[in-house]
């Protein structure tokens, strides 16, 4: 018997969120779960934009960050399994200016990689990438130095400054949450030979119906923008995101895109699909099993982005253990999240998927956590 949605269960996930939204900790949110591939949760809360009036809706536009990776990521295995790309291509096979890399040591001394990065590096985020945000080393403030989050280059231009930086580990000696997402979305431009946002739009959005998911928001759209706090509620810093009002020269493969709960939940039926929607198949059964497969194994984590009881696929984190992990899963579920609050989990033993959207970068840890206890606490 599938597992479904207790009644009473439901109507506390909805009291716990508009709590939060009540007592001032998030602007509003969008929730949605669904069970047997059937929506049985969509659920609007608080506001929009916390400077205007209007309600949150279920078409409102949300700045998806590292929700990102995972369509790029389909994107990718999509010309693996066209022949055009392999994932044990070295990375300067495409991106010449990664070729002859070197590594800066723990004693300050720059040594040649080992070994070159590969597509399945970038994938699974062993390439020796970092991001600026993930430490204070020497290559952490390179990074933040280059302005490395810039939408002034192109994606190409952003390769040849990120290629100028030493490494900060060797490639494939562990797993570092890094910008090889974005290196992925340049990579995937030279094998297509067309922009990102071209790419994806025609190989995964517009075969999925996926009409409001793109790099920019149209000027009919501005009004649906979803919107933070001016500062945040519990530190009182500024909240700044992207603006994406504009096309950005930068179309950043690893947290560039804007989407809503109904756009992204048909990317994530076709996943509960293993590959196909509405009778369009993007992907295998077996690719896809591939894919959400862990591909860490023995490589160690760095960095606490990745909890105890998970590995990483090819775009996302993967649930290894029943138990370990500090909130309930099952083994074989994977998921991410987008730094401005966004999040989302797949969960094929259940024959679930869900995804909680609001726009709160400083709350963003403790929803998913939340989020992923009050879903789970739900099932019947």
């Amino acid at each position: 018997m599938s597992a479904r949605l207790n009644p009473q269960a439901a109507v506390r996930i909805r009291e716990v969120l508009q709590g939060h939204v009540d007592s001032g900790l998030i602007p509003g949110a969008v929730a949605l779960v669904a069970l047997g591939g059937e929506t049985c949760l969509f659920e609007t809360l608080g506001r929009r934009d916390p400077a205007a009036p209007d309600a949150m809706r279920t078409d409102t536009v949300f700045r998806i960050y590292s929700m990102t990776k995972p369509v790029v990521s389909l994107a990718a295995l999509m010309l693996v399994e066209q022949g055009r790309l392999l994932l044990t291509d070295p990375v300067s096979k495409h991106l010449p200016m990664f070729a002859g890399q070197q590594v800066l040591g723990a004693d300050g001394k720059l040594v040649a990689a080992a070994r070159e990065a590969t597509v399945q590096d970038l994938l699974r985020h062993t390439a020796g990438f970092t991001y600026e945000f993930m430490g204070d080393g020497p290559v952490h403030r390179q990074y933040a130095e280059a302005a490395l989050a810039s939408h002034k280059r192109s994606n190409l231009e952003f390769c040849e400054a990120l290629a100028a930086i030493p490494l900060a580990f060797q490639p494939g000696s562990c797993w570092e949450y890094s910008r090889a997402t974005d290196v992925l979305g340049a990579l995937l431009e030279v094998v297509a030979g067309q922009p990102l946002g071209a790419l994806l739009s025609a190989m995964v959005l517009a075969p999925l119906g996926m009409k409001d998911t793109g790099f920019s928001l149209p000027e009919a759209a501005h009004g649906r923008m979803a919107e933070p706090f001016a500062a945040d509620p519990q530190t009182g810093e500024a909240v700044v995101l992207m603006p994406n009002r504009r096309v950005p020269r930068f179309e950043s493969a690893g947290g560039g895109l804007l989407s809503t709960a109904a756009d992204y939940a048909r990317f994530l039926l076709l996943l509960r699909n293993r590959g196909s929607l509405d009778g369009v198949r993007l992907l295998s059964p077996q690719t896809l099993a591939w894919m959400t497969a862990d591909h860490l194994g023995a490589i160690p984590v760095r960095g606490d982005l990745l909890a105890p009881g998970n590995g990483f696929g090819l775009g996302f984190a993967v649930r290894t253990d029943a138990g370990v992990a500090p909130t309930p899963g099952s083994v074989g579920s994977y998921f991410w999240s987008g730094l401005g609050g966004t999040s989302f989990f797949v969960d094929p033993a259940q024959d679930l998927f869900a995804m909680l959207l609001t726009q709160a970068p400083g709350q963003r840890e403790f929803f998913i956590r939340l989020w992923r206890q009050l879903v789970y606490g739900a099932l019947d």
